[in-house]
């Protein structure tokens, strides 16, 4: 017989590995984007013509809309996965280097055990923290060299509040998991594109839809697989892990990106990089995705469950 659990856990994992491959794949289609269009406007493109799919197939399915308490989640979800952490990110790359960016949001696993541990919904495991520290190290390692260190800081504090926003938004995802991707992308997308429509308009961006042919497909990727495809897994993902766990995602679309800029834009690779992905990824294996680590996991939830009726007793 086949144990069901085990099941759920493979499934998961490529449901995880496939995410990773949808998300490191953005990285390379943002690039080609933002040769034509204005960042925060292509952005803002992406995210309303997604956020309309989202709607369209809550309308297909008959889901109920989200009201009180599960509504402001949604939009919170919405608010910070999408508009700060967008926004924040597209300011802080006009100023610091893609590699000085990837080190510093390679913290993100890290901080969302630090939040989890803080709302009481996991139990700080050393295992997790030594797997984010490898992880973190691998990034720092692959990307930056004496070169590329320039960190203003403005653009520091940028980055580091766009880690705690994505980070704080993968724990909301965390307790909203239980329902409907569909519509909780189609209210979370659609709140954070209005802000990033209004932030385009501020800044004067020329809204046109793209015209040269890289761009074009770019922002079709973005929004299909990029977004609608990307957002939902990453719900799916969640609903089974914790969400730090959930969060190791962020410290391997760089690995993805760096293999696809050399296959499609025939950049090379080098033993430096291959050096760092092998630790990023033994960091993320340590950490969230060996079953050691599912034990941990389990066991931590055990303890979360048991600590709460004492915490509402005492």
């Amino acid at each position: 017989m086949i144990d069901s659990n085990h099941y759920r856990w493979g499934s998961s994992h490529l449901v995880f590995a496939t995410a990773v491959l949808l998300g490191g794949g953005n990285f390379v289609a943002v690039r080609f984007s933002n040769q034509e269009l204005d960042p925060t406007w292509g952005a803002a493109l992406r995210f309303s013509v997604a956020a309309i799919l989202f709607i369209g197939i809550v309308t297909v399915l008959r889901l109920r809309w989200p009201r009180g308490r599960v509504l402001a989640l949604n939009l919170l979800f919405g608010l910070l996965s999408t508009a700060i952490f967008y926004a924040l990110m597209y300011w802080a790359l006009d100023r610091v280097t893609a590699g000085v960016a990837t080190v510093v949001m390679a913290i993100v696993p890290l901080v969302t055990l630090l939040l989890a541990a803080a709302h009481g919904t996991e139990m700080l495991r050393g295992r997790a923290v030594i797997g984010s520290l490898l992880a973190f190290g691998g990034i720092a390692w692959m990307t930056l060299g004496s070169s590329e260190l320039v960190l203003p800081l403005p653009a520091l504090a940028a980055l580091l509040a766009a880690a705690l926003a994505v980070s704080e938004s993968v724990i909301i995802g965390k307790k909203l998991s239980g329902n409907h991707p569909a519509m909780t992308n189609a209210v979370g997308i659609g709140s954070g594109a209005v802000v990033l429509l209004a932030m385009s308009a501020l800044n004067g961006d020329t809204w046109a839809l793209p015209a040269q042919p890289e761009a074009a497909w770019s922002i079709l990727y973005l929004v299909t697989l990029g977004s609608v495809g990307l957002f939902v897994l990453i719900l799916l993902v969640v609903r089974q892990w914790t969400a730090s766990a959930t969060s190791y995602m962020f410290v391997l679309f760089p690995v993805v990106t760096l293999l696809l800029e050399a296959w499609l834009l025939d950049e090379p690779i080098t033993l430096r990089a291959v050096a760092g992905a092998v630790v990023v990824m033994s960091g993320v294996w340590f950490g969230a995705l060996s079953p050691a680590s599912r034990v941990d996991d389990d066991r931590a939830g055990l303890e979360v469950a048991a600590a709460a009726p004492e915490a509402a007793a005492g």
